[in-house]
């Protein structure tokens, strides 16, 4: 216990203060149609985090994707004031997906903790190349940038759906899109979900999937994404879920920092029973 204190001692240091998960959710994940939804903004661990207090100047892009008509851009209006407005109204019965991205953030960390920081975020080839590199012994400049998504069910689910909003790809740089619609699952069921970097498929991305109130631990699952990118992920009851995924690489010299980290979330929903 002695010696592993000091480790757990040093990956608090490590991580306090950093954003780790970045996500956004409604205050309710089903509403009727018509319903005007909040959609609130958090970044911490464990599903458990507290409220983002970002500036409106930090988001890129923020869109409403309704369920067979034309796209929304809400970035105008969220940005307005100094605070981000982030109300939608969710007019058309069906599935909904809002998208939110941020610009770059710079944090830099002792080498220690940075090391300790990758470790923990499962970055095992950010410290591979750091150690070839010779930069162990070095400071950890990091640019962080984020990608959220949330789906959120307005009324009864139409099998006639072909919009399939929920299932677009928005252009994210780093982006989680589910292959079945969540909305029609049963609490125990099996959920495919596709990673894409740049619109295209990641192999080997590290994807973790969080139930909130998940006894011992919100943390559900830890996997790895195949060679097109897909990673299978299995539900466990009803509830309120969160998928996510980090990935760095070298940052451009333009961004001030060494390593370029990108986080990306989906959250939704899960009934009691399976709904048809």
């Amino acid at each position: 216990m002695k010696r592993a204190l000091p480790v757990l001692l040093l990956l608090t240091a490590a991580t306090a203060g950093l954003a780790h998960e970045f996500w956004v959710e409604p205050v309710r994940f089903v509403v009727a149609p018509g319903t005007s939804v909040h959609l609130r903004r958090f970044s911490g661990e464990d599903f458990l985090g507290e409220a983002w207090t970002g500036r409106s100047a930090r988001l890129i892009l923020f869109r409403h994707y309704s369920p067979g008509v034309a796209s929304t851009d809400l970035l105008a209006a969220a940005t307005a004031a100094d605070t981000i407005q982030s109300t939608v109204t969710l007019r058309q019965p069906g599935t909904h997906l809002v998208a939110l991205a941020t610009n770059n953030a710079l944090i830099t960390l002792e080498a220690e903790k940075f090391s300790a920081y990758l470790h923990e975020e499962g970055l095992d080839n950010v410290l591979a190349l750091r150690e070839q590199r010779g930069q162990t012994s070095q400071p950890g400049r990091e640019a962080y940038r984020r990608c959220a998504k949330t789906l959120v069910q307005a009324g009864t689910l139409s099998p006639t759906d072909t919009a399939r909003a929920w299932a677009r790809p928005v252009g994210l740089p780093l982006e989680l899109v589910p292959e079945q619609n969540p909305y029609t699952l049963g609490p125990d069921a099996p959920l495919t979900v596709r990673v894409l970097r740049a619109g295209q498929p990641v192999a080997g991305q590290l994807v973790l999937l969080w139930r909130r109130g998940a006894q011992p631990r919100a943390l559900l699952q830890k996997l790895r994404s195949n060679q097109n990118g897909r990673v299978l992920l299995h539900l466990s009851g009803p509830g309120q879920y969160l998928v996510s995924t980090v990935r760095m690489e070298s940052a451009p010299a333009a961004t001030g920092a060494d390593w370029q980290s990108t986080w990306s979330t989906l959250t939704f929903g899960v009934a009691g029973k399976a709904r048809r």
